[in-house]
C-alpha cells in the first residue's frame, strides 16, 4: 500500500528520527480517556448493562492493564467481546453479547481501522453492528472532545522535545484520530516541536514508522518512544531503537529519558546493552492474562 501524501512528502531535516506517542505515553491521558470515553459508551450502546461490572472490568484490562495496551480501538473492542464471551458470569446472566462478524471481518480485510473507512464499508453493506460501530465511535469522540482537556504533559517531556529537535525530526506516531491529536498537543503548545502529527489516519503506528524513516535514517538513528508493547512491536517493524515509558511509572521515565535516553541515543551508545535493561524491566509491567483467569 502507498504512503499517504504527508508520509510521501515528508523529507529529512536532522541525522536522527524520533517518533513519539501520544495518549499514556506524553499525556496522561489514557485513563481518563478509557474510564470516561471508551468504557461507559461501550457498555450503552452496545447495550451491555446487564454485564456492566464485567465489560468496564474486561475493557480496562485490555486497554490499560494488559499488553493489549494501547491497540487501536476495533482492536481492543473485538478483544473485550472475546473475553466477555468466555467469563462464567457473563453467561450466567445470560445477556446477549453483539454480533461482532462484521467488525472481524474488518480487521482481518487489510482495510484501514479509521473512521472513514467504517463509512464505506456501511456504504458497501449496512449491517446493523457496523452501524452501532459508527454509533459509538462517535460517541466516544464526542465524548474525548468534551472530556479531555487540562491535562499536561508528563513532566521532562517538554524539556526532551526541546533538547531533541537540534538533532531530530520528530513526529507524532499514534493511533489516536489526527483531530484529536492536533487540538491535545497545540493545547499545551507541543505542536511546535513536531514535524507531523501522525494519527491512525495515515496507517499503523508500524505503517507510519516505516514509511516515514526506514531507508531514510540509518536503524541506528531511529528511535520510537512508546508505553505500550504495541509501541514495541511498530519500532522493530521499522528496524527502529525502542525507549520505553513505563505504565505507572511515567514520570521517572521521562526524567530517565532526559537525563542519560537522550544522550545514549544520539551518542550511539542506546543500542544493546542499554535498551536492553530497558526493556527487561518494560516487559515485565504487562500481563497477558487477565487476573480473573489467574486468580
Amino acid at each position: 500500500m502507498p504512503a499517504p501524501e504527508p508520509l510521501q512528502t515528508f523529507q529529512p531535516r536532522h541525522p536522527f528520527f524520533v517518533g513519539i506517542d501520544s495518549d499514556g505515553c506524553v499525556f496522561d491521558s489514557m485513563e481518563l480517556k478509557q474510564k470516561e470515553c471508551f468504557i461507559p459508551n461501550i457498555v450503552r450502546v452496545w447495550g451491555l448493562q446487564g454485564i456492566s461490572k464485567y465489560a468496564r472490568e474486561t475493557a480496562e484490562f485490555v486497554n490499560l492493564y494488559s499488553r493489549q495496551r494501547g491497540v487501536n480501538r476495533w482492536i481492543a473492542l473485538v478483544q473485550v467481546f472475546d473475553l466477555l464471551a468466555e467469563r462464567p458470569e457473563v453467561r450466567a446472566r445470560q445477556v446477549a453479547l453483539p454480533d461482532d462478524a462484521p467488525l472481524r471481518d474488518w480487521l482481518t480485510s487489510g482495510r484501514p481501522l479509521t473512521d472513514k473507512t467504517l463509512e464505506a464499508l456501511i456504504a458497501e453493506n449496512p449491517h446493523p453492528t457496523l452501524l452501532t460501530a459508527r454509533e459509538w465511535s462517535r460517541a466516544v469522540n464526542e465524548s474525548v472532545t468534551a472530556t479531555v482537556a487540562n491535562l499536561p504533559p508528563f513532566p521532562y517531556v517538554r524539556e526532551s522535545l526541546e533538547r531533541l529537535r537540534a538533532e531530530a525530526d520528530l513526529m507524532v506516531v499514534s493511533q489516536t484520530p489526527a483531530a484529536a491529536l492536533e487540538r491535545e498537543w497545540a493545547e499545551h503548545d507541543l505542536t511546535r516541536f513536531v514535524c507531523l502529527i501522525g494519527g491512525q489516519e495515515l496507517g499503523t503506528k508500524g505503517e507510519i514508522l516505516q514509511h516515514a524513516a526506514q531507508g531514510r535514517y540509518p536503524s541506528s538513528k531511529i528511535l520510537m518512544i512508546g508505553d505500550a508493547p504495541g509501541d514495541l512491536k511498530a519500532a522493530r517493524s521499522a528496524g527502529a531503537l525502542f525507549f520505553p515509558i513505563n505504565p505507572g511509572d511515567e514520570e521517572h521515565s521521562w526524567k530517565r529519558f532526559y537525563e542519560e535516553g537522550i544522550d545514549a541515543f544520539l551518542e550511539g551508545r542506546f543500542e544493546g546493552e542499554y535498551e536492553a535493561g530497558l526493556l527487561a524491566d518494560f516487559n515485565r509491567r504487562l500481563p497477558e492474562s487477565p487476573p480473573w483467569k489467574t486468580a
